[in-house]
């Protein structure tokens, strides 16, 4: 967990809007990646559905900015990749903590929200298509008053890592799921994220962009899109919210 992956750039800001709008910046300058972009403070973090991601002192925010080579919905499997190198990265520094996915892209410890995962991507052929994954982790801080209840580790009660250290596991733990997913495809990465999941078989209401539907949360197919049982048969969901 503390040796940079081989071949990756890093670049460290002291502020910037958006570490996300940073890469998407310089993934239209021609910025192939993969190059983690970093920043101690974020002036206009962005969070999923145009929400603010407010990054407390002490907290990583960062973006990982590359060129997946694939068609878009399967690159966006890669937002599985970084949950679970979140998820490794949290229970190497808060073993005793309960540590926990919930889809789509969050990463629980003990029930609640330590870190988030934003995707958003260029529009361009396959072969050139950028990708960024942008991720919060609440190292020392969390905000107050979420929709989702938030934490940290210092909540937690564990000295948290400085946001460099934490990096770098997180971008060593980010390397070996692409890795995973390049050889072998999305199972493996389903398999291991079910096996994280928070909630599997419990009843959870799913806020899609025009409804909310209800029902029991089922696990992910092969494509990552979570599966709802209705009365009426089961549902596969690509884009939405969950709450337990």
């Amino acid at each position: 967990m503390n040796h940079w992956p081989p071949g990756v750039g890093l670049v460290r800001l002291n502020q910037i809007d958006s570490t996300n709008a940073q890469a998407r910046r310089l993934a239209e300058a021609g910025e192939a990646g993969p190059l983690w972009i970093t920043a101690d403070h974020q002036t206009a973090g962005k969070g999923r559905r145009g929400r603010v991601w407010e990054t407390g002192a002490g907290n990583l925010a960062a973006t990982l900015l590359l060129r997946p080579g694939a068609a878009p919905a399967q690159a966006a499997q890669l937002s599985f990749a970084a949950a679970l190198a979140v998820a490794d990265l949290a229970v190497h520094f808060a073993p005793h903590a309960v540590i926990t996915v919930k889809w789509p892209n969050d990463v629980l410890a003990d029930g609640r929200k330590v870190a988030g995962i934003l995707l958003e991507a260029g529009r361009a052929d396959n072969e050139n298509a950028w990708l960024a994954i942008g991720i919060g982790v609440n190292l020392a801080d969390h905000p107050e008053g979420t929709e989702f209840p938030a934490t940290s580790l210092v909540t937690l009660g564990i000295v948290p890592p400085a946001p460099q250290t934490a990096l770098v596991a997180l971008a060593g733990r980010f390397a070996h799921w692409q890795a995973v997913w390049a050889a072998e495809g999305f199972e493996p990465l389903r398999t291991a994220w079910l096996a994280r999941a928070e909630g599997l078989g419990l009843p959870i209401r799913a806020r899609l962009p025009h409804e909310e539907r209800h029902g029991a949360f089922e696990g992910i197919d092969a494509t990552g899109a979570l599966l709802l049982r209705e009365p009426g048969g089961v549902r596969a969901i690509t884009a939405g919210e969950v709450f337990f």
